[in-house]
């Protein structure tokens, strides 16, 4: 354990902590981290997606010095400010038209959805919330509240009903997979869930913590009429699959849905803390002072995460995404052919899953042991899934072709480590993960 590491174990609480090996960063540039120990460090996760484009992006860096230079004070509660404005005129032309009506901004993902929960049940009187078992909303009160993972320690809300999501692997075909799914909601709506009662439904248009679960074609469509015909809002948490990574700017463009309102956060920033929703406004609009932190909107923030989507378009990274992901992907399917450990490869663009399984069943030791490996031969890397057995690729949107080629290297002897019982399982002993 390097000493930073220890550092931290000693000053910093551990209540936020979800750790898979002692990673301690004193820099980063592109698509790499420098760790305490002077490695240099393939970063295939991106702090879970937030460092969009990399780590130290001149863009981001040039933004935040401007508006450092000549700030426009730190908050949008009490004044307009400029970023924000700009921001959210940005956003409003990046949704579908029944969502362009006004911007919400706050720090992450978490206490977006959670405004958004609060939000469809105050604006609508109808007090149910629909949403999908393993969908990770946010770890705030609320946004828990309209969780559904396992991990989580927050109670669920009362007027919460979730729904499975459709796993294609798990079921044995999409088809089987949809077919369950929709059946299952046909019967709530005819039973126990009124559908005049339900405000929202929340999707994640690819499930990312709960396994990296891609829906089967034409599942999301059938959802969508579902929620027409009822009047539910249809909201899309693009918080983690959002921004291009799926190689489509908006991850629900890939089903070929348009929601009622959309939920951005993680990659926005570009590393800083800023989240949006976006909405009609007569949902946005429906009450002042309703949710608010001081300082939300913060202009600094905003700057960075114009800055962030600027750099998608002109850089073209959406393509970029779907480009190195085909390679990613490519090389992960290669590896499938190799090692009986891996059941299953999914996902889009930049975001990818590989699920391991051992004798039929979920692998989640072998996984731990598989990221801790990656991590000692220089590749950061974390689980997911509702099992804990499901590797995630959600890398920085300027992933070359050779970094994701470099990086499958890596693992590719992880997983012959792991296999080969030369990963000692004592190492995990200070390490829970999910």
């Amino acid at each position: 354990m390097t000493g930073l590491y220890a550092r931290e174990r000693r000053s910093v609480s551990t209540m936020a902590h979800l750790r898979f090996y002692p990673l301690a960063a004193v820099g980063g540039s592109g698509a790499y981290l420098t760790g305490d120990d002077g490695r240099q460090l393939l970063d295939f996760a991106a702090s879970w997606g937030a460092a969009s484009l990399g780590h130290a992006h001149p863009a981001v860096r040039e933004a935040v010095d401007r508006a450092l230079s000549d700030q426009a004070g730190a908050s949008y509660l009490s004044s307009a400010n400029e970023p924000c404005v700009l921001l959210a005129e940005k956003l409003l032309s990046l949704v579908p038209e029944r969502a362009r009506g006004r911007v919400w901004f706050g720090h992450s993902g978490s206490d977006a959805n959670e405004t958004v929960a609060r939000m469809v049940v105050a604006a609508t009187g109808r007090p149910r919330i629909l949403a999908f078992e393993g969908a990770y909303h946010g770890g705030t009160v609320g946004s828990m509240a309209v969780s559904g993972h396992p991990a989580q320690q927050g109670a669920r809300a009362e007027g919460l009903t979730l729904v499975p999501y459709p796993n294609s692997y798990a079921a044995g075909s999409p088809q089987a997979a949809k077919e369950a799914v929709l059946a299952h909601l046909e019967k709530l709506f005819a039973t126990e869930v009124p559908p005049e009662e339900v405000a929202a439904f929340l999707i994640e248009p690819i499930q990312s913590d709960g396994g990296m679960l891609v829906p089967p074609d034409g599942f999301f469509p059938a959802v969508e009429a579902l929620c027409r015909r009822h009047g539910i809002l249809l909201v899309s948490d693009e918080v983690k699959v959002g921004l291009g990574r799926s190689g489509r700017f908006n991850a629900f463009e890939h089903s070929g849905i348009e929601p009622d309102i959309v939920v951005f956060g993680k990659g926005l920033g570009g590393g800083l803390p800023i989240s949006a929703v976006v909405g009609p406004e007569a949902i946005m609009n429906h009450a002042v002072a309703f949710s608010l932190q001081t300082v939300h909107g913060n202009p600094v923030c905003a700057a960075a995460a114009l800055a962030v989507l600027q750099t998608i378009e002109r850089d073209r990274l959406v393509a970029n995404a779907e480009r190195s992901g085909k390679a990613l992907r490519a090389a992960l399917d290669e590896l499938a052919a190799r090692h009986s450990l891996i059941g299953d490869v999914r996902g889009r663009g930049l975001a990818l899953g590989v699920e391991l399984v051992a004798d039929g069943k979920p692998a989640a030791r072998q996984t731990a042991l598989a990221v801790y490996r990656a991590f000692q031969l220089g590749l950061v890397l974390y689980y997911v899934g509702v099992n804990s057995n499901v590797l995630e690729f959600t890398p920085p949107l300027t992933l070359t072709e050779s970094e994701a080629r470099q990086g499958v290297a890596i693992l590719d002897q992880a997983l012959a480590d792991v296999a080969a019982g030369r990963v000692d399982e004592g190492l995990l002993a200070d390490f829970a993960g999910w």
